[in-house]
């Protein structure tokens, strides 16, 4: 891989490795853009089939958290972390207070929060050495787990993606398949199921599945066929990448909208679901949920202003699916022309203040 390369291409600033003999941690941190302001992004904590996998988990999402900033117009860069998961970790706890120490060496240039593998405990650990960390448990005096927030701004969206579609952005009587029962798919499945929403639901924890289908009386399939359901919304709420030109020619929905970064193998991918009628409502813009309410504080608002902003989510995907139209083009290259242009704005700002 041509690191400098890709980092040129797609404008990342900087890239950090830390290796922590100690603790066991590998750690990769990955900021793509601090003009708009203080680079934020969660920590992922994973095991990966090679460290490239790593480093390119941790490039391109953090060029969405950029994008994910922009689009909800917070003044935020954005940035992510990757620790590898391995055999040689032999106390977790460790592995988060060396990170949290990583991340009090950049001066509060990058804060961190909760992703993939991670939880508030996790998060009050890092807290320890650091207080460039949000998503601290409420019990200690932080924000909490962000998870339903994320998951009230994708029900949001999905509303607005069931009126474009439809004519009704009623959630009763639909069928909306659910790829992951983490944190935010299970919140997700809550909000839809009290709506009266018909579930599909799969993970690769079988466990977490049927635990999900049993609260929420929904279907389990097996990860494989979650693709194959016929659905009214198929809600990506795992990993990323997993629209491409293997799964998209076997969705079988009118609405692609969840929780997952990243869902995009490729930019040609949103417009293979444009082309095939599929309206897909972007992940940057649709689980932009859990920042708006972890960075409140940061902006002065408070956690009603922060829920309000999250239920916002409807309407900015409604003007989205509108630009989408008004221009001919998929909502993912919609979504992509907004962001930039408000980076754009921001850059040219902090130039004339710099000035």
């Amino acid at each position: 891989m041509d690191i400098f390369k890709y980092m040129t291409e797609h404008g990342h600033e900087q890239l950090i490795f830390r290796h922590d003999q100690q603790s066991g941690l590998k750690a990769i941190i990955s900021i793509h853009d601090s003009s708009p302001g203080v680079a934020l992004g969660g920590v992922r904590y994973k095991a990966y089939a090679s460290e490239e996998e790593a480093i390119i988990d941790a490039l391109r999402l953090s060029e969405a958290m950029t994008y994910k900033f922009a689009g909800a117009g917070l003044n935020h860069g954005g940035a992510k972390a990757v620790i590898i998961k391995h055999e040689g970790i032999r106390s977790r706890k460790e592995v988060f207070k060396s990170f949290g120490r990583l991340v009090e060496s950049l001066q509060g240039r990058f804060g961190t929060g909760e992703d993939v593998g991670t939880n508030p405990e996790d998060m009050a650990v890092i807290a320890t050495e650091t207080k460039h960390v949000f998503g601290i448990p409420e019990a200690l005096g932080g924000e909490g787990d962000p998870s339903p927030i994320t998951a009230l701004g994708v029900y949001q969206g999905i509303r607005a993606g069931l009126e474009e579609a439809f004519g009704s952005d009623r959630v009763a009587g639909k069928v909306i398949a659910i790829q992951g029962c983490g944190n935010v798919g299970r919140h997700l499945a809550r909000y839809l199921h009290e709506q009266g929403g018909r579930l599909v639901v799969s993970d690769l924890l079988e466990e977490q599945a049927q635990q999900t289908a049993k609260e929420f009386n929904a279907t389990v399939v097996n990860p494989e066929q979650i693709y194959e359901v016929a659905c009214d919304v198929f809600a990506p709420c795992a990993l990323g990448a997993i629209l491409n030109d293997r799964t998209i020619p076997r969705l079988k929905c009118r609405i692609v909208g969840g929780g997952a970064n990243n869902q995009l193998s490729d930019a040609v991918d949103g417009r293979m679901l444009h082309e095939r009628g599929i309206l897909y409502l972007p992940d940057f813009i649709i689980n932009a949920g859990g920042v708006i309410f972890l960075t409140h504080g940061l902006r002065g608002r408070s956690r009603a202003e922060s829920l309000e902003e999250t239920k916002n989510i409807y309407h900015t995907l409604k003007n989205l699916i509108e630009i989408s139209k008004r221009e001919k083009i998929a909502t993912s290259e919609a979504a992509l022309m907004l962001a930039r242009r408000r980076l754009a704005q921001d850059k040219n700002s902090f130039s004339h203040q710099q000035a």
